[in-house]
């Protein structure tokens, strides 16, 4: 780990390696067993888990630590649940937890989520953005840490209705919805306004804006409704001096230019974003993360791999603000053979 290089990057300088970031690589615990020798497991105590993912990211040379605060738990009221499929290892995070809060677009359409979630104490959200900011700090004092938030527009939306309900409202009237997301981005402004205040000067936006096609609705619905409410929220971050990080997963290559536009200072991606168009036109000023395939640490070949690590560095060994990540995780189904692999590839392509 190197918090000069994570703040080099930040800053747009120059460090003598490319730093790095991963996404719950540190979760998948075959291969935090096999890096740190910690006999380690789904079922084993928390606290020991917890001992050996620290030790996998200092191994690894984690120089960022993506993070967030404000999630779907700072929706008091009523969400929807979808559900979630088998991802951690062991099965550990399977809901079957199914249910719809809204049954009808009529009503959606109606929604003030301020009546819905409540007015915020934004000094008592400042201490919280603080507390987990400083906790990041405590636990990985040798990485650029952060605090954010998860819900910033898109995404909330869909944990408050899910998906069905939100493509059948927005299908019903996409005026009325775009009403409903500038109401609904009013609510989640009071989080950014206490988010400005905190002490982190470095903050990750969440928002899955598209799916892997792309768009889900025309792209200047996002244009009339999105984009605005974007340059609105971050607007008291950019005041405060804070660097501010874009994610979406998904592929948003067609609206890079618009992201960039509303002042966020990076993105972060996977990787059927357009990497290398992002490096051609804004390597030089602004940082940007990823976005080696997940699907070649699954199913590759050893060259295959190489190969995939080969063309991230091509594309961002050249820009000081460039993060190697995979993209968007290293799961627990990934070949522990092949994570070590990718490993070494990265620590020799890394050197500048």
């Amino acid at each position: 780990m190197s918090y000069n290089d994570g703040m080099a990057a930040m800053n747009l300088e120059f460090s003598d390696r490319v730093p790095r970031t991963e996404y719950s690589a540190e979760f998948h615990w075959k291969l935090v067993s096999a890096v740190t020798g910690i006999d380690v497991g789904p079922d084993s105590p928390p606290q020991e888990r917890g001992r050996a993912s620290n030790a996998f990211r200092v191994a690894w040379n984690y120089d960022m630590i993506w993070n967030i605060l404000v999630s779907k738990s700072y929706m008091h009221g009523r969400t929807t649940s979808m559900g979630h499929a088998v991802y951690a290892e062991g099965g550990t995070d399977y809901n079957t937890d199914v249910s719809e809060a809204f049954t009808d677009p009529e009503e959606v359409l109606r929604l003030d989520p301020m009546e819905l979630y409540g007015r915020i104490d934004i000094p008592q959200m400042t201490r919280e953005f603080n507390e987990h900011y400083r906790s990041s700090v405590s636990s990985f004092p040798d990485a650029v840490n952060m605090t954010g938030v998860y819900i910033t527009c898109i995404s909330g939306l869909i944990d408050m209705l899910g998906w069905d309900m939100l493509l059948t409202a927005l299908g019903t009237d996409p005026e009325a919805f775009g009403a409903l997301t500038d109401r609904y981005c009013r609510w989640i402004g009071q989080h950014f306004e206490a988010l400005a205040e905190c002490e982190a000067p470095i903050v990750m936006v969440h928002d899955d804006i598209v799916w892997t096609e792309g768009a889900f609705v025309n792209p200047e619905w996002y244009r009339r409704f999105v984009f605005p409410n974007y340059r609105k929220l971050i607007s008291p971050l950019i005041e405060a001096g804070k660097k501010i990080l874009f994610t979406s997963d998904g592929t948003y290559t067609e609206f890079v230019d618009d992201i960039a536009g509303c002042g966020f200072h990076g993105f972060v991606m996977e990787p059927t974003t357009d990497m290398a168009l992002i490096a051609e036109r804004y390597g030089k000023d602004h940082v940007f993360v990823g976005n080696a395939d997940t699907r070649v640490l699954l199913m590759g070949t050893r060259d295959d791999i190489r190969a995939e690590v080969k063309r991230c560095m091509d594309i961002g060994k050249k820009y000081p603000g460039f993060i190697m990540a995979v993209g968007n995780h290293i799961p627990p189904n990934t070949p522990v053979e092949n994570a070590l692999w990718y490993n070494e590839c990265y620590e020799e392509m890394s050197r500048r």
